[in-house]
């Protein structure tokens, strides 16, 4: 770190360095890749069925299935609901891929709504308008680790007989009116993909319910739909999570609070010094911050909004040129991916979403950030605003 004229400056400052481990947690996972190593069980078994108690308990859910990522879990949530041809299923627009593109792969289709500006997240008046007699489920997304406004979504599910699937792949631990993430609709889906705020050394993914029935029929799609072995009475898929990634992931899920903590700071840091900046007041700031949540958000993402995308994509420039990686997440709305072209969806459907896509940059706030670093972000935000 080098000072001048009193201003802080580092040297390269990664969107996320996985490579940042303290030397107990290091030690753990290096015991756990040998335990493994030794074992010789290295597809589901004792470890992964360690995981998914640990990983129920945790969330507040009665059962925890692992499976092979994030992706699959929605898949196989989907396919446990018997989801289908002929079948629609509404999600955000506002979001990654994968929600809407295992919808399409069950075969039935993605019906896209509106977010709201504040969350980010799904608006659940634009749910309502959308409900068809077709409409089979509802995949709420809590993204970037703030749980959406459930309690809406899952009256109007629940008037409908529609299935609520919680799309949780960015948010373990966070929690909407005392419910943590994964336990208020009928399944949620996790993602231990290694960016996440609970990440794997690899692929992974768990489906949570409540309800026992389901659960073992999604242990049985995992497995090919095998029950018993070599008997198939339904077709599943290859949804199994290896032991090696389970046991990496259990010394990570001891932390996951005092981490996710540690990311709440460093986005509550930058909150603090970005407005002290005087770049959030005003008619038309310049810069719009993360809305606060009236519940715990865990931060997998602290997103900036610009006036608008050539401010964004300057931004991003400038921080770039300052050694501070930078992210959008998501610079296309899926109503308008060319592979859903077919749907219809057009420019101007979905007018929020469509802003969001053009104005989100996301800035470092993994928890090993130093507190220069956070400092020397927030002073790179601001030099560029009071710059241009």
């Amino acid at each position: 770190m080098d000072t001048t004229n009193n201003e802080v400056t580092v040297r390269d400052v990664p969107l996320l360095d996985l490579k940042r481990l303290d030397p107990e947690l290091e030690a753990e996972l290096q015991d756990a890749f040998t335990r493994v190593l030794k074992s010789g069980y290295f597809i589901l078994g004792p470890e992964v069925e360690a995981l998914e108690e640990e990983c129920a308990s945790y969330c507040g859910a009665e059962h925890a299935i692992g499976v092979s990522s994030g992706t699959d879990a929605l898949l196989v949530a989907l396919m446990a609901l018997g989801i289908g041809a002929g079948d629609e299923v509404i999600c955000p627009s506002f979001t990654f891929f994968a929600t809407a593109g295992c919808i399409s792969r069950t075969g039935a289709r993605p019906v896209f709504v509106d977010v709201l500006e504040t969350s980010f997240n799904c608006d659940p008046e634009d749910i309502e308008r959308k409900i068809t007699e077709r409409t089979k489920a509802i995949i709420p997304v809590h993204l970037y680790g703030r749980c959406a406004d459930m309690d809406p979504i899952l009256e109007l599910a629940g008037r409908h007989g529609i299935h609520v699937i919680e799309d949780a792949a960015q948010a373990i631990g966070a929690e909407y009116n005392g419910r943590r993430a994964g336990s208020m609709g009928e399944m949620g889906c996790f993602s231990f993909f290694p960016t996440k705020n609970l990440g794997a050394c690899g692929d992974g993914g768990l489906v949570t319910c409540n309800d026992a029935e389901l659960a073992e029929k999604i242990r049985i799609l995992r497995v090919h739909g095998g029950a018993p072995k070599y008997h198939h009475g339904v077709i599943g898929g290859n949804f199994r999570l290896d032991a090696l990634q389970a046991a990496l992931i259990r010394p990570r899920l001891r932390r996951l609070d005092a981490s996710s903590l540690r990311r709440a700071e460093n986005a509550a840091a930058y909150t603090s010094l970005l407005e002290a900046a005087g770049l959030t007041s005003g008619a038309s700031p310049p810069l719009r911050l993360p809305e606060a949540s009236p519940s715990r958000h865990i931060y997998n993402q602290y997103t900036l909004r610009c006036e608008d995308g050539a401010t964004r994509e300057a931004l991003r420039d400038f921080l770039a040129a300052n050694t501070v990686a930078s992210e959008i997440y998501y610079p296309v709305p899926l109503h308008l991916q060319g592979c859903f072209s077919s749907l219809g969806g057009e420019t101007g459907d979905l007018p929020i979403s469509e802003k969001l896509a053009g104005e989100v940059l996301s800035i470092p706030v993994f928890a090993e950030l130093e507190e220069e670093e956070v400092r020397y972000v927030a002073d790179r935000v601001e030099a560029f605003f009071k710059e241009s």
